[in-house]
């Protein structure tokens, strides 16, 4: 071998390993990947509805409202206010109600408006406590069995005790009726317990208990006496009576 091959060859290998040293001196730096972002939190929502909307001077509304991903509620004028429920109000002049729903996704809104016509003047009688009494306060019915306001019932019991509200002169008995199944003791607590159930919620509202009596005639006093479902449901009655 000639001494110009010696040195090409010394070359190379010197390169050689310059090379490798340089390939196993680098290392892949470890990348840690950033954490997945946190799930945005829902948008609040809400809605409002007034029934009646549209009512005479000196009468009443129920206001009904149901929120989600909320936890500040409030409406002006009724300050803070559970997620959902209702409020009996008596405006003295058209009126917007609006629902502020706040929570970790935001604000929403929802209104509802209550139009207040003037009382128009008539030449007719005005009407007894007794006869508007008659024309307003209606009567709640109740599933076979059951002395729980149904969700149905609901809004009666409340339209009730706005008019209640709105006179307060006038004073309540109400009376608990069955239908004709069931014997007459069991009846008779049945028709307890219904009455009871409506004045605790008439009391919750805001009446005063001491204006409401409550009677049980159980399936003493039936408004109808066929024997089918039609009939039974009328039976299954809590009736107001003008209490003189």
């Amino acid at each position: 071998m000639t001494q110009k091959r010696i040195k090409t060859f010394v070359l190379l290998a010197a390169l050689a390993g310059v090379l490798a040293l340089g390939g196993c001196a680098k290392k892949v730096a470890k990348v840690t990947p950033p954490p997945p972002p946190a799930p945005t939190p829902s948008a609040p929502t809400a809605t409002l509805a007034a029934n009646p909307s549209v009512i005479q001077q000196g009468q009443g509304s129920v206001l009904t409202w149901q929120t989600s991903n909320a936890n500040e509620i409030s409406i002006a004028g009724l300050g803070t206010l559970p997620a959902s429920g209702s409020r009996s109000v008596m405006p003295g002049a058209s009126t917007t109600y609006t629902l502020l729903a706040k929570g970790a996704g935001g604000t929403n809104e929802a209104s509802a408006r209550i139009t207040v016509n003037a009382a128009v003047a008539s030449a007719t009688p005005s009407l007894t406590d007794e006869e508007l009494f008659s024309r307003n306060v209606k009567d709640v019915f109740f599933d076979y069995d059951k002395f729980a306001i149904r969700a149905g019932e609901a809004p009666t019991v409340q339209n009730d005790e706005a008019f209640l509200s709105q006179h307060p002169s006038i004073k309540v008995l109400v009376e608990g009726h069955c239908d004709d199944r069931g014997s007459e003791e069991y009846n008779i607590a049945l028709g307890a317990s219904r009455a009871e159930s409506v004045k605790r919620t008439l009391v919750q509202e805001g009446l005063a208990s001491d204006r409401i009596r409550t009677v049980s005639f159980g399936k003493e006093k039936p408004f109808c006496t066929e024997d089918n479902e039609q009939c039974w449901q009328q039976n299954r009655v809590d009736h107001f009576a003008f209490d003189r």
